[in-house]
């Protein structure tokens, strides 16, 4: 019996919640708020009025209570239109929007810039529709190799779909945060930071297509939030402290060991160079014997990172 609670409660848990929905943004109109500034202000001038009427009648000996104390409730109630109606007004700067709620339910939203006038009831919640940066801090990470490396990066984003951003996550600009680092950390993990095998993409050899793939990494995850990434670019890459002098001096070797590279290759270039004119011009034959000798010599003087000093031989070749 317990056995098979748990394997039903387990299939709950694992159920996805089909409650859960996507909402699309749906752009509506509203009332220019130049026209309906001149209604409320006659309301207003009504109601003080009405009010006024009300006190001459009230206080005047042969006027009607009853009509005073209705031109007092028709003052009062025109006045509380006014101040409900005044709670419609509302104004739009450019790359701003306004998420419209009427009592829980999504009645759209408006984009347009200017000076508007909707239901008063409405919850209009202020959505910036401009580009933002976003600059994470320095994450410690191990890269594809298990190298310890520090990793930043800046987001460049903005709101694309202003229903999703409201409805869809609970706060999208931490959400925007959190899932930012961790595609970042996702990132450094995929890529070693650098010394990877033959044509392989590291963090430092291919900044330009480690930034689009993270990017691309951005948009899929902070794309639930409605927000669309302009663009992604790491600010900071380096070798942990603790092992940063250790991958200097690595690098310094490997920059040591492709110098003298180049420097053998060229010489032995020269003393082929060297042999092979000898020879054409017919200046001196040399056995192997000599020829290795002078090829080692040449090859001293050419690779070796002090001055050579020079011996004169004043006798022959063969003594």
């Amino acid at each position: 019996m317990t056995f098979l609670l748990n394997r039903k409660v387990k299939g709950l848990i694992m159920q996805p919640d089909k409650s859960a929905q996507v909402h699309r943004e749906k752009e509506v109109g509203t009332l220019s708020g130049w026209a309906m500034l001149p209604v409320v202000i006659v309301l207003l001038l009504a109601g003080v009025a009405t009010f006024i009427f009300a006190v001459r009648e009230l206080a005047a000996p042969e006027g009607s209570q009853t009509l005073g104390v209705c031109l007092f409730v028709s003052a009062f109630l025109v006045e509380v239109l006014f101040v409900t109606l005044c709670f419609g007004f509302f104004t739009l700067q450019p790359n701003q929007a306004r998420v419209l709620v009427l009592f829980g339910d999504y009645r759209g939203t408006v984009k347009k810039d200017g000076f508007h006038w909707t239901n008063p009831f409405n919850k209009k919640l202020l959505v910036s529709l401009r580009l933002r940066n976003m600059e994470s801090d320095r994450l410690k990470v191990n890269d594809k190799r298990g190298n310890p490396i520090e990793i930043a990066a800046v987001v460049v984003w903005r709101v694309h779909e202003t229903a999703q951003a409201m409805f869809d996550v609970d706060n999208y600009e931490n959400y925007i945060e959190i899932q930012s680092e961790s595609a970042l950390r996702h990132l450094a993990s995929s890529y070693a930071y650098d010394h990877g095998e033959e044509n392989e993409l590291t963090l430092r050899s291919g900044v330009d297509e480690v930034s689009r793939d993270l990017q691309r990494e951005l948009q899929e995850r902070l794309g639930k939030a409605g927000v669309l990434v302009e663009e992604a670019r790491l600010t900071h890459l380096a070798y942990a402290p603790e092992i940063a002098q250790a991958m200097l001096r690595r690098q310094q070797a490997e920059a040591i060991i492709a110098a003298r590279q180049k420097i053998v290759h060229g010489a032995v270039s020269m003393v082929e160079m060297a042999l092979r004119e000898l020879r054409e011009r017919d200046v001196i034959q040399l056995d192997d014997e000599r020829k290795a000798a002078m090829v080692s010599n040449l090859l001293v003087v050419l690779c070796g990172e002090a001055e050579v000093t020079p011996v004169v031989n004043t006798g022959t070749l063969y003594s």
